[in-house]
């Protein structure tokens, strides 16, 4: 019973994962034929970047300020004082901002997007869109798409700026660190492309964050317990996939040795 049971969950697993491939060719295709409901959109990018400002900002700020102290503790000892703002800038740029902000947004709006449109599904209010000649694919998916790719680079560059404070600081707070000496630290590091890479990785996970999040609520099925199980389950597969994306976009933008610590 157990076994098949697990075969069942295993092959539901594989037809929401066609069904979220498919699901992102049809975007494509509707993209490109200019189907957009501006209304929306509109409203979709409030729920995702003003919405979800305060709580990015937070965990941004305290992820400086955390990564400060441990780096700054030890290079300290190796009087590396003129590198930690520099590092810092690095890792929230390549990697904590983006990665983070992203996180925050599958929890918060992923999960929406699942039990919303898992609710309208289980309640037949999507066939009713199709009885309407409304396509939800148009109604529903491409405006929450739109809104994650598009609001989500500003909430990372947001949330860089206020690790960078957070970090200030702390090193000013904690290791009397001068601002002057950070900032200058931060400008000798970061580079364009840095802040380049942050925004193409939010790009994709805004991308990442939305298909699933539609996808999974377009094919619950089993009432308020299907709703429940959606969702969660839309959370966990968005930072997942963040996570696996995030490897392969990191090792093709950062190949090599850094130029900044040959200098």
């Amino acid at each position: 019973m157990s076994s098949r049971t697990s075969n069942n969950g295993i092959q539901i697993w594989l037809e929401r994962l066609l069904a979220g491939l498919f699901l992102a060719g049809q975007l494509v295709i509707h993209l490109l034929q200019g189907k957009i409901n501006r209304r929306n959109t509109i409203e979709q990018m409030t729920i995702v970047g003003p919405d979800s400002l305060v709580i990015a900002l937070v965990t941004a700020a305290f992820v400086g300020m955390v990564f400060t102290i441990q780096v700054s503790r030890e290079f300290l000892n190796f009087g590396a004082v003129q590198a930690i703002g520099g590092v810092l800038a690095l890792a929230l740029s390549r990697e904590l901002a983006p990665v983070l902000t992203a996180v925050v947004l599958a929890a918060r709006v992923g999960s929406a997007f699942a039990a919303e449109i898992g609710t309208m599904k289980v309640t037949e209010q999507i066939d009713a869109l199709y009885v309407l000649k409304s396509d939800p694919i148009d109604y529903l998916v491409i405006p929450r798409l739109i809104a994650c790719c598009a609001m989500l680079p500003l909430l990372t560059m947001v949330s860089l700026v206020m690790g960078l404070m957070g970090g200030v600081f702390v090193a000013a707070l904690f290791y009397n660190i001068s601002q002057a000496t950070f900032i200058d630290s931060v400008q000798t590091f970061l580079q364009i492309w840095d802040l380049v890479s942050a925004l193409i990785k939010a790009v994709i996970f805004g991308g990442l964050i939305a298909v699933i999040g539609c996808n999974w609520g377009l094919t619950t099925t089993g009432g308020a317990k299907g709703v429940g199980e959606s969702t969660t389950t839309a959370v966990v597969m968005a930072i997942i996939a963040i996570f696996i994306s995030n490897f392969f976009l990191s090792w093709l933008m950062f190949q090599g040795v850094g130029s900044q610590f040959l200098n």
